[in-house]
């Protein structure tokens, strides 16, 4: 039985004048915890801002409201045993009240009940049951919060259906609060039901898209044990693919087609409803910045082809240094999330003298997965290999070609609060390939990698230290130029020309065998969106590291946050060169 030890004193006076402003409120806290104290401060606040213009009786009304809030809310607390009392008064500022708590103990658990009924009550599911009732989370002696009490319930019951007994339900659950001695006695009684088996494997909303695609994540047999985690993760790996808007798998509870086994079990059959994505899908862009100059890029898209679960992405890249075009063929994402594609490419750069062609035919394969112990943490795996062929004219110097075959491996490691705007975290990214010339050349090998981390100050302002180190093996001055490393530019060193910075051939800058790159960026913002940075960056690309002739670059930029990331705009003094330059970037997508 219910029995509540609480004593309620009210003091109240009328007041002969109404007040056009809202009443003045003191809360004596005695000694409640700082979360009760702020819950009731709130309630009564909720309650005083409908002071303002009342009539007596309504007033009066209103101080009932904020006495009885503050009860309830010292109950969610844990005060069932609480003492409040309300005084109105009155000063030059008009009326006054005046609440006094006199808390008592805070309830504690004293009792725990957990029974269970149903299939789950047989002896093959008692090393469940036993790890349900040991993991609930209210704890003898500790204070009986009514929020906790309530997440607990949900907590419970969803661990219960979620595994087995789609149609498990509480019987009953029942806090007894005995308010005079700050105990809570809590019971809590499940009816499982039978258990529930996945039955036959129907769909919706398919049209182009083959129910291949769909049994190619949803894998099980008829008669396996019902598992909401599974339909949680099929769910998830249908969403991932680019053939699908949305896609959702349940249990289609409401089907004739379920049935109750001769052993009382029941089967369900798996629903799996989708929304296809559109069949041909056409994007492009126009953008200008200090390293390219203006450009123009175009992709169009098409989903399913000749009745096949891939898509292909057939696009073209021009700028006054670089123009690309390439065909890719992407095939479905494993259960795993691996991601196979392979296609061809021809590209074409003319760069600070150094012209190359490429054609190419490769195959690659992305792996994207996250932390299991820290959800903002992701890693990116890429594995690559590419049939090239080469020709390089460098101004004033030799022209070769080089056909080669170049295998790689790539490592990203992300802990950022933003991906596209991080202000928190850090990034480590490793890349690793190997080159072996077709035409009698010593093989090529290249490592490089890069880190960055960025720090909150304050209230939006950002610091951010970024680093580079990168190197070359090979026997022959004749490689691919992308196996080179070149610097310069608004993503390295600012205030250089845009991979100016390796070494002299000819009137030409090539790629040199080593490279290091440092920065530290601190960016002020004056408001959320609108900022400015002060920068140093230093760096060089040589023959060797003991080689390296520093090349520093300092200035100051403005920074203002988009929807696609921050754009800067940023005026460097190159040391080296003796130039002011001025670096920006910016685009409008169509």
């Amino acid at each position: 039985m219910l029995k509540r030890g609480v004593y309620l004193i009210v003091s109240l006076s009328a007041a002969s004048i109404v007040h056009a402003a809202g009443p003045e409120v003191v809360i004596d806290p005695g000694g409640v915890s700082p979360e009760a104290l702020k819950q009731i401060r709130q309630a009564v606040q909720a309650i005083t801002r409908l002071a303002d213009d009342q009539d007596l009786s309504e007033v009066t009304r209103l101080r009932r409201r904020a006495y009885d809030a503050t009860v309830s809310t010292l109950e969610t607390q844990g005060y069932f045993d609480a003492v409040v009392t309300l005084e109105v008064g009155e000063d030059i500022g008009g009326e006054t009240w005046d609440i006094i708590i006199e808390p008592g103990k805070v309830t504690t658990v004293n009792k725990v009940d957990i029974g269970f009924e149903g299939q789950i009550a047989k002896p093959e599911f008692q090393v469940r049951v036993e790890g349900l009732k040991a993991d609930f989370p209210l704890r003898l002696g500790e204070p009986f919060l009514n929020k906790e009490w309530s997440a607990a319930k949900t907590d419970l019951l969803d661990k219960v259906r979620r595994k087995d007994f789609y149609y498990a339900r509480y019987l009953s659950t029942r806090a007894v609060v005995h308010a005079d001695e700050s105990k809570a006695d809590l019971s809590l009684q499940v009816r499982s039901g039978p258990r529930v088996r996945m039955g036959s494997l129907y769909t919706s909303g398919l049209k182009r898209v083959p129910r291949s695609l769909v049994e190619r994540y949803v894998r099980y047999q008829p008669g396996e044990s019902y598992d909401q985690d599974k339909l949680d993760e099929w769910q998830q790996a249908l969403a991932a693919t680019t053939f699908f808007r949305g896609a959702f798998v349940t249990l289609d509870d409401s089907s004739s087609d379920q049935r109750v086994r001769s052993d009382g079990e029941v089967e369900v059959p798996v629903l799996v409803r989708v929304t296809e994505a559109p069949a041909r899908q056409f994007t492009g862009s126009l953008g200008v910045d200090s390293d390219h100059g203006p450009r123009v890029e175009a992709l169009f898209r098409q989903n399913i082809v000749f009745g096949l679960p891939v898509w292909t992405e057939t696009g073209i890249g021009v700028d006054p240094k670089r123009q690309k075009a390439f065909y890719d063929v992407h095939l479905a994402p494993t259960l795993q999330n691996y991601r196979h594609s392979f296609g061809v490419l021809y590209d074409h750069a003319d760069i600070e003298g150094q012209d190359n062609t490429r054609a190419a035919l490769g195959w690659k394969l992305r792996h994207h997965r996250f932390s299991a112990d820290n959800p903002r943490v992701d890693y990116e795996n890429e594995w690559g290999v590419l049939a090239a062929w080469d020709k390089t004219k460098i101004e004033g110097a030799e022209t070769y070609e080089i056909p080669s075959a170049i295998v790689n491996w790539g490592w990203l490691r992300r802990d950022v609060n933003d991906k596209y705007d991080p202000r928190d975290g850090n990034l480590v990214n490793l890349d690793l390939a190997a080159g072996f010339p077709l035409n009698k050349e010593k093989p090529f090998y290249r490592a490089s990698l890069r880190a960055q981390q960025w720090w909150p100050m304050g209230k939006w302002d950002v610091l951010s230290l970024r680093g580079e180190v990168g190197r070359v093996w090979s026997k022959s001055t004749l490689i691919p130029p992308d196996f080179g490393f070149r610097t310069g530019g608004a993503r390295s060193i600012r205030g250089y020309k845009y991979q100016s910075i390796g070494l002299a051939r000819g009137q030409a800058t090539i790629g040199a065998p080593y490279l290091a790159v440092a920065s530290m960026e601190y960016t002020h913002y004056f408001t959320e969106m609108f900022g400015m940075t002060s920068f140093v960056d230093v760096g060089d690309a040589a023959e060797s590291f003991s080689g390296m002739k520093l090349a520093w670059g300092y200035g100051v930029g403005a920074a203002i946050r988009t929807p696609a990331g921050p754009f800067n705009i940023d005026l460097a003094w190159a040391q080296r060169d003796k130039k002011l330059r001025l670096s920006f970037s910016m685009g409008i997508a169509f």
